[in-house]
């Protein structure tokens, strides 16, 4: 179905100081990086000595990225225009996919790369991928070209309505072990307000939270959208970013977009630390190490607002987390969806015609042989018969079988009551939340972990 998708619903468009600093001598530079309160919170430093996300690409599917930014030179790849075919750099003076890249792998420049914007992965490539999904397919082919290019992460940081082919898209992704990453929107509702393509099954949907670690909410129709599909958040509230040139060369924003690329910089450094990960094991290492802001204390998680908490990829670097399961705490899309053009419900054999053996020559069957089938098909059902006399008296001699409502075979037993027919004991959730390390982003008060 076709439809017009809203660009930068979840980030750009909520600008808290569009134009934050112009070219400027070296102190003004100096403020930008200290005004990226997320690194400071994340102990990037730290988290430098151990990974950098060198090695991984993550597609940023935007409005375009500025290649030639200071910041990013270097770290852009070739990518491809799915809007008007006129290229990857962006028009009319667009900042939102420079904004993404940057806090995604932005490394800096001047000495020692201590000037400008820095992002949380900065040895990481951007793949650009110009599209805004108001195509009739919405953003499936920039989905598949993405993962044909080799990103391990793509990042989504756009909302709109379900598109033809999306479903497909995603499933094709996960089936190549690509994690896409959506923000939630900025409406700041909730809960059947999660859009697409956060909202699909195999997406990592991503809420924002401010300094404190608290969901980010200014009031009604401005905040983070809440519901079931979000299984993370990430810092969202004042992100200083890259923007266009000269003097719009950096920007301050607001929005789940810039939460979404956290998470996609965080999930690049741990594909770089743990290459042998699966996208849904990568999402675990997260979700277990992820924390809840002190007002949040006792939540149940996940929660509709937090998910399983704000990420902290130092922790999700460092501790010690079973792989887990393939799928990790993701919700899937349904196995038919998953199939995709690549994978028929009949395999295809050599001859294209479902299957390469020889087709088996009938046997024609004789009077005598069918006559011998027919009568031990009456012996066969005269033992029925007569079994079948036997228990029923049986049966009246000895009444009901034990039991009855509640015991084994009964209404509540193993076999049955609520929940329907052969359904175990529900099991704990196994992606339960560990203890908030004290690398946390809010400095105070310490952060708490549910249930504590």
């Amino acid at each position: 179905m076709s439809f017009t998708r809203t660009l930068r619903a979840v980030g750009g468009a909520v600008v808290a100081g569009a134009l934050l600093f112009g070219t400027a001598p070296v102190a003004a530079a100096d403020q930008i990086r200290d005004a990226q309160w997320p690194l400071q919170g994340f102990k990037a430093e730290e988290i430098w000595q151990i990974s950098t996300g060198k090695g991984v690409t993550v597609a940023v599917i935007d409005d375009g990225v500025n290649s030639q930014h200071p910041d990013l030179k270097g770290n852009v790849l070739e990518g491809k225009d799915f809007i008007d075919g006129g290229g990857t750099e962006p028009k009319n003076g667009d900042t939102h996919g420079t904004q993404m890249a940057a806090n995604i792998a932005g490394h800096g420049h001047g000495p020692g790369e201590s000037e400008g914007v820095k992002g949380l992965a900065p040895d990481a490539k951007i793949l650009p991928v110009r599209d805004l999904g108001a195509r009739a397919d919405g953003f499936a082919s920039s989905i598949r070209y993405a993962v044909d290019k080799g990103a391990s992460v793509i990042n989504i940081s756009q909302t709109g309505t379900p598109s033809d082919g999306e479903t497909e898209a995603v499933a094709y992704a996960l089936k190549h072990d690509v994690l896409i990453v959506a923000g939630a929107g900025n409406k700041g509702s909730g809960p059947d307000s999660i859009q697409y393509p956060a909202r699909y099954p195999g997406v990592l949907a991503v809420g924002g939270v401010r300094k404190s670690g608290e969901i980010w909410f200014d009031s009604p129709g401005h905040g983070s959208n809440y519901g079931p599909q979000v299984l993370l958040t990430a810092p969202a509230v004042d992100i200083v970013s890259a923007g266009s040139s000269g003097k719009s060369l950096y920007r301050k924003s607001t929005g789940t977009s810039e939460a979404t690329a956290y998470v996609s910089g965080a999930a690049a450094l741990l594909r770089a630390k743990f290459p042998d990960l699966s996208a849904g094991q990568i999402v675990n290492r997260l979700t277990k190490t992820a924390g809840l802001p002190q007002s949040a204390k006792g939540t149940s998680i996940p929660d509709q607002k937090y998910g399983y908490g704000f990420i902290q990829p130092l922790a999700a670097l460092t501790r010690d987390i079973p792989a887990g399961s393939k799928d990790g705490p993701m919700r899937m899309p349904k196995a038919d969806s998953s199939q995709g053009a690549e994978n028929p419900a009949v395999s295809q054999g050599s001859d294209g015609k479902g299957s390469d053996s020889q087709p088996v020559k009938e046997v024609p069957m004789s009077p005598l042989f069918i006559a011998l089938i027919a009568v031990a098909g009456l012996v066969v059902v005269g033992i029925i018969v007569a079994i079948v006399l036997v228990v029923r008296r049986k049966g009246r001699r000895n009444g009901p079988p034990p039991g009855g409502p509640g015991g084994p075979g009964g209404y509540g037993g193993y076999g049955g009551g609520p929940g329907g027919p052969g359904f175990a004991p529900q099991q704990p959730n196994p992606y339960q939340q560990q203890p908030s390390a004290p690398n946390a982003y809010p400095p105070a008060p310490p952060m708490q972990p549910p249930g504590q």
